[in-house]
């Protein structure tokens, strides 16, 4: 307390570095001991009266005497293993800096790295003595050293961040080509003590744009308006307008400016998860790029920066997945078995943050333990959408994916709030690509506009390639002229073993139990989950087509196109039996096997039960197998064909699972 003396300003007190620097010279020339305890953060003006030194106190305290004893190396122990490339707090992925420069630690420091405060560098640093912060609870590790000396080898050393930020804009024709302005604006602001975190002013001088603490917004208002209330009451000049609950987040580095492409970098990956910048600034040091969102982001932000320029660039992807049934069962075992393997060589790292059955739901922010998943849900809590959805959004987190694996309408629904919250979507559930064309083709514009992939590749095919191709042939600018499809491996599993030895019932209820039909077989019977199919197809390609378009030839009699619930609906295929061998008897008698068969032809499609003979590609088509015929301008004779399993739960859930890759892999 006796040895650093200060002015009288007692919770923030400014150093006499003059007097200061003697006492302590005098005081440790005079000592004959190895070790001195010396107090920090508490000092005395001039009338010996106590003062304090502020944030930090005790670290600018050792670093004062550090400076005025001109000793080698200044060590500060602390209770974390040296500044860190980012909040460990928010970015789990962040590890301690091994060097970095005075300049560096103070950017860092300034923007809310709180191992070190500005002050505390500053004596040092004049004097160039290095700073070495270590680990009180970890002796043993490295830590982080600061001095004079920049490293090479990253020119990004570190992601710091504020925040409770406020933007304050003044603008107006005003204060154009009028000398001055910027001095009376600041000067305002430093009547009132306000420190400003960022400055931005367009080049036309039409308008100033600041940061600053949300606390100070009030005062800082009527400061400015204060000043400007002349230019404010003749309209040249606008009130100030404010904008709230935002952070700043910055990318720090003594090297940046030998390094193109680091602004390009950090502004378009922070596009890409679709956070919004609403102000940036960087100094001619090039030494800082900082840039300014909303609050809401700071956690992605900071975790997808840091992937970025930190990271063996793996990409995390976080599964909030609805409905494990059989689909949803196998999605989830085929993920764990996975997840060595795609983090080890495709770089992916697969994290299922959420599940749902059709009662319950659960978060776990750090990622369920998919070894006992089943055991969480009995425990947890009640099935809500809505608060599902607001979880979904609050957590934020990058790369996130909202996977259905439902036939659900009212998830169906809710596709659209997730995609414009930025959160991918990946679904095996028909219901929403072939609702409405309104509906569809919103649903890809919102894909577009907020950057959130919204794959369903098991909408058509189980897990066979059959919108991804069209796709690509779409995108290579091939156009397609006709499509010919079996799409329902159940309906070609019933056909296929239906037969003399057995009856059409026993068949649906055998593909029942096997689980290649939906729960309600009337969907896949009926022929409405193939027109769903080929009607998405149609769309793909490119022709504006709705549902009641599709022409549908059923198979099914009258009386079970009337059943009025599923168990009404079996009972008719008992009773109908005699319809049903007659289907059977013809196509036999025709040496022709029965197809239930889609076609999309010159803008308009059917879909219905077919007599097919063996010199059609479909006549041979077994088990469960999908086939679909692409005829194109450049596959006019010979059409492109895709065929494979096309039911079950494991081909879908494969199929759902490499949606999910693709979006890794992008």
């Amino acid at each position: 307390m006796e040895l650093i003396k200060t002015n009288s300003n007692h919770g923030n007190a400014k150093v006499n570095f003059e007097v200061t620097n003697k006492n302590i010279q005098a005081f440790f020339a005079g000592s004959k001991c190895n070790i001195t305890v010396l107090p920090g953060f508490v000092a005395s003006n001039k009338n010996n009266e106590i003062t304090t030194l502020g944030r930090g106190g005790s670290d600018y305290t050792a670093s004062i005497i550090a400076a005025a004893l001109n000793v080698k190396l200044l060590e500060i122990w602390t209770d974390v293993n040296g500044m860190f490339t980012a909040n460990p707090k928010i970015v789990k992925q962040a590890f301690s800096i091994k060097k970095m420069t005075y300049q560096e630690a103070m950017e860092m420091s300034h923007f809310g790295a709180k191992v070190l405060y500005p002050p505390s560098i500053q004596p040092v640093l004049v004097k160039e003595i290095p700073i070495l912060i270590k680990n009180t609870f970890k002796a043993n590790a490295k830590g982080t050293l600061i001095s004079s000396e920049a490293t090479t080898h990253n020119s990004i050393k570190g992601i710091s961040h504020i925040e409770n930020i406020s933007l304050l804009t003044l603008e107006g024709s005003g204060l154009i080509g009028i000398p001055g302005i910027a001095q009376r604006f600041f000067g305002a602001l430093a009547k009132e003590a306000i420190n400003i975190s960022l400055i931005t002013q367009a080049s036309s001088e039409h308008s100033i744009c600041i940061a600053i603490n949300s606390q100070e917004v009030k005062k800082a208002i009527k400061a400015i308006h204060k000043e400007f209330q002349l230019e404010i009451s003749q309209n040249s000049v606008k009130e100030v307008v404010t904008d709230n609950n935002n952070a700043i987040i910055a990318l720090v580095g003594a090297n940046m400016r030998n390094h193109q492409g680091i602004s390009g970098k950090l502004f378009s990956t922070l596009g890409n998860n679709n956070v919004n910048i609403k102000a940036i600034a960087q100094g001619a040091s090039e030494k800082n790029i900082s840039a300014v969102i909303a609050h809401k982001d700071i956690k992605k932000a900071l975790n997808t920066v840091h992937s970025t320029f930190f990271e063996d660039q793996i990409k995390q992807l976080n599964l909030f997945i609805v409905g494990v049934g059989n689909v949803g069962g196998k999605l989830l075992e085929q993920i764990k078995n996975q997840q060595n393997y795609l983090l080890n060589n495709l770089k992916i790292q697969v994290r299922v943050i959420a599940l749902t059955n059709s009662k319950k739901m659960i978060f776990n922010e750090e990622g369920l333990d998919l070894n006992h998943w089943k055991e969480s849900l009995t425990s947890a809590a009640p099935l809500d959408l809505e608060k599902f959805h607001l979880k979904v959004t609050k957590l934020n987190y990058r790369n996130s994916i909202f996977v259905d694996n439902t036939a659900n309408e009212n998830i169906a629904n809710l596709y659209s709030d997730y995609l414009q919250e930025n959160v991918g979507v990946v679904t095996c559930n028909k219901i929403a690509c072939s609702s409405s064309y309104s509906n569809y083709n919103t649903l890809k514009k919102l894909s577009r506009e907020y950057n959130a992939p919204f794959l369903f590749e098991t909408n058509v095919g189980a897990g066979l390639p059959v919108i991804d191709t069209l796709k690509n042939l779409i995108a290579s600018g091939d156009k397609v002229t006709k499509i010919q499809a079996v799409l329902s491996g159940s309906l070609n599993f019933i056909f296929n073993n239906f037969d003399k030895n057995n009856s059409f019932y026993e068949v649906v209820k055998q593909a029942g139990v096997e689980g290649y039909t939906e729960p309600d077989p009337r969907i896949d019977l009926s022929g409405v989950d193939v027109m769903r199919k080929i009607l998405i197809l149609a769309r793909e390609s490119g022709t504006k087509l709705e549902l009641e378009d599709i022409k549908n030839q059923s198979f099914l009699p009258k009386s079970s196109l009337e059943a009025s619930s599923v168990q009404d609906f079996i009972e008719t295929l008992k009773k109908e039996s005699s319809h049903f061998k007659k289907l059977q008897n013809n196509a036999a008698k025709n040496n022709c096997r029965l197809k239930y068969v889609a076609e999309f032809d010159k803008g308009k499609a059917k879909v219905g039960l077919q007599e097919v003979d063996f010199n059609h590609p479909f006549y041979n088509l077994d088990g469960k197998d999908n086939i679909v015929l692409f005829y194109t301008e450049r596959y006019k004779e010979q059409p492109l064909i895709i065929k494979g399993a096309g039911a079950g739960a494991d081909v879908t859930a494969s199929g759902l699972f490499a949606d999910i890759i693709r979006i890794g892999n992008n």
